[in-house]
């Protein structure tokens, strides 16, 4: 692909975000937007995490101080959610504080960020059952309703690694790997297809069966999760080095590739491959990333060169470009199907989208997972 094309929609995201920093100076914005504008959340959402990670990205990329400013505003506010643990009852954690306080940190050296990271990643452990040996995703943690896993998480894990590598403190990465693994060996069916949940047993820790939230059927292959398996091996890998995780990895993106449709963005659910089922946009920038950051240490040529493809297709068909009555960077991202949800953005969609075009103009980019 023309590097060229890259520049312009890492420039044009850029420019949306410098729009939107007008409207979210105080607030963030929601996990999805409404007729394709992002409304301010009050900052309590699982996603908020994302803009300040596309804050930081278009900082990186442009030099303007502009971006740092708002971007550390918004790190100090992640540091007083975390002080008064505001909703965060929930494995999402690495979600929030991996592209705020450790980007913080990795860009600039800021030690307070650092520091509140690592509290994060204390946060984070609370939520491990034993019994089992997985992170639990939400609920209470005496719920036996609520006593299950789900892909997503694969990756909150990366928080817990830094945190082990920064600190010497190996407590965490055990907790990581042993989710990691129990997390593999579940959700991952025969074929490489995935579930989106996997439920056990709160007495016994035994394996009870697997499950969708957002996908089509419990059977089938949500994109989105497939997407997170993708990426959240490739990370697995970079910080264990286990060669057991490579097969998983090549698995589950073969899977992928092999279920996109003619233009090369997937359905929202990976059992359909053609008809005029909602797209998403975000599994596709996800699963690029995750090809893309594996790709450092194995040469795939046939699943990198489809997610030159993946890219080419958002950046020709599926941006905001031409659009200035929308705050957003892609179109066509899918929430969640089953609650009812039509194509719109998704805040984690067009930070994805900008991480996959910063590893594709910068290879030496240090990732903020």
């Amino acid at each position: 692909m023309d590097n060229q094309k890259i520049k312009n929609a890492m420039d044009f995201a850029c420019s949306v975000v410098r729009k939107d920093m007008d409207e979210f100076k105080e607030g963030f914005p929601g996990a999805q937007s409404r007729n394709y504008k992002y409304q301010t959340n009050g900052g309590l959402d699982w996603t908020d995490g994302f803009w300040t990670g596309m804050l930081f990205l278009s900082y990186e990329y442009t030099k303007d101080k502009k971006y740092l400013e708002l971007a550390e505003k918004n790190v100090d506010y992640f540091k007083n959610r975390l002080d008064k643990k505001l909703s965060l009852d929930h494995h999402d954690i690495g979600f929030l504080y991996s592209p705020s306080c450790v980007a913080d940190y990795k860009i600039t050296g800021n030690e307070e960020a650092k520091k509140y990271a690592i509290k994060a990643a204390e946060h984070l452990m609370t939520r491990y059952q034993p019994k089992g040996k997985f992170i639990q995703a939400w609920g209470a943690m005496s719920d036996e309703k609520s006593y299950f896993l789900i892909i997503d998480c694969l990756m909150n894990l990366p928080l817990l690694f830094w945190a082990s590598e920064v600190t010497g403190d190996t407590k965490y990465a055990d907790i990581a790997k042993n989710h990691l693994y129990t997390a593999l060996d579940v959700v991952i069916r025969d074929d490489f297809t995935t579930y989106h949940t996997y439920r056990f047993d709160k007495n016994t820790g035994e394996k009870l069966g697997g499950k969708t939230a957002q996908g089509y059927s419990d059977n089938s292959c949500w994109a989105r999760g497939q997407a997170w398996g993708v990426y959240g091996t490739a990370l697995a890998y970079h910080y264990t080095k286990d060669e057991s995780i490579i097969e998983k990895f090549e698995g589950l993106t073969k899977v992928f590739i092999e279920k996109l449709p003619k233009d090369n963005v997937p359905y929202w659910d990976m059992i359909f491959t053609d008809g005029d089922e909602p797209r998403d946009t975000s599994s596709a920038a996800i699963a690029i990333c995750g090809i893309i950051q594996m790709a450092k240490y194995k040469k795939y040529p046939e699943f990198e060169a489809a997610a030159d493809r993946m890219l080419e297709a958002l950046i020709d068909n599926y941006t905001s470009k031409g659009k200035p009555d929308m705050n957003v960077i892609l179109t066509d991202a899918m929430y969640s199907r089953p609650a009812g949800h039509n194509p719109e953005a998704a805040i984690y969609g067009d930070y994805y989208f900008m991480e996959a075009l910063m590893r594709k103009l910068n290879p030496d980019w240090k990732m903020y997972w």
